[in-house]
């Protein structure tokens, strides 16, 4: 849920900026191409010593075109830390089965102060979980009439990082997406977001059993991995079915526990709290009331768009742009 990259997350960790992520790639692109000089050119004056030279570029450049061309870009998440922004870049090569993470670190000037490629130690797996095969008896519907847009969802690791994690296997991270970027301008402040303030809306009937309303909103960027949820609803579907909708903006909950809500009942806002470094909603089915103890289930929505295409009952994942095929009632 939690940091894009992280994500999100422990819920992961969103991205930092659209910038940090074109830069990154645009980076990893001279760096394929041999483009030593440029290269040096960006890093800061500690990173070049640290190197040595040039020729140290030369030799790491050639040690990886032993690997081959680059044939699969699984991720690519961006997240700050200590005021430095970070691009990681996770690939498959054609020469080897290894997963490799490629690491841009950028000072507050844009200069490289860290670069890493290398093969990750251990790819994370898919969590255990029995009920692979289950389907919810409750007739869900997308928790937001307008289109979202799922950063993080499916069944594998490289679709979605909460599959590592037995209690968020399932889970999603949604945000609204304009021109390829989640946000205007340089994405400073939570009303820069697309999704922020947006409604989020009961996925299906049942009865609120937990609210918490009182987590202030990050500062984009940030975390608050103390309250890893934040702001958050939980409703009850009968049929030991829980719907969990998280990083609620503050203030905004509108459910109350105990209130019996109906299908597009208005819940709360989109927001930016808990440990989320940029406005989203985290989403996910489980079998229990209590968050991080209760077993996750796979949750196939009704009558949704992805893509613009129809999709009669569905599982959304990574990459798709999703909406509510017709108004909840």
């Amino acid at each position: 849920m939690a940091p894009l990259v992280l994500s999100l997350l422990a819920f992961g960790g969103l991205a930092a900026t659209q910038d940090t992520r074109q830069e990154g790639a645009s980076l990893t692109s001279q760096f394929y191409q041999g483009q030593v000089d440029a290269l040096w050119e960006r890093m800061a004056p500690q990173t070049q010593e640290a190197l040595g030279s040039k020729q140290r570029l030369v030799a790491v450049r050639e040690q990886i075109l032993a690997w081959g061309e680059e044939t699969e870009v699984l991720s690519e998440t961006v997240s700050t830390h200590g005021g430095h922004d970070i691009y990681l870049r996770q690939v498959r090569f054609k020469n080897t089965p290894d997963i490799i993470a490629i690491t841009w670190t950028f000072d507050g000037q844009g200069k490289v102060v860290a670069f890493t490629i290398r093969p990750q130690q251990t790819s994370p797996q898919p969590a255990a979980s029995e009920r692979l095969d289950y389907k919810n008896r409750t007739p869900l519907q997308l928790p937001f009439s307008d289109e979202f847009y799922v950063f993080w969802g499916g069944r594998s690791v490289e679709q979605n990082y909460h599959a590592a994690h037995a209690g968020q296997r399932f889970a999603m991270d949604l945000l609204v997406l304009q021109d390829g970027s989640s946000h205007r301008g340089e994405g400073s402040r939570n009303e820069d977001y697309f999704c922020f303030g947006k409604p989020i809306l009961a996925p299906a009937d049942g009865r609120v059993v937990e609210v918490i309303d009182g987590v202030a909103d990050n500062v984009p960027g940030e975390m608050n991995p103390s309250q890893p949820t934040g702001n958050r609803v939980v409703i009850d579907h009968g049929n030991d079915e829980y719907s969990v909708l998280a990083h609620l903006r503050q203030g905004s909950v509108r459910a109350t526990k105990g209130q019996v809500v109906r299908t597009g009942t208005q819940l709360a806002d989109c927001g930016n709290s808990g440990n989320s470094s940029e406005a989203h909603l985290h989403y996910q089915l489980q079998a229990g009331p209590e968050f991080g103890k209760a077993t996750a289930l796979p949750a196939q929505f009704s009558n949704y768009l992805a893509d613009d295409k129809p999709v009669a009952l569905g599982e959304p994942v990574k990459g798709q742009r999703i909406r509510q095929a017709t108004a909840a009632p």
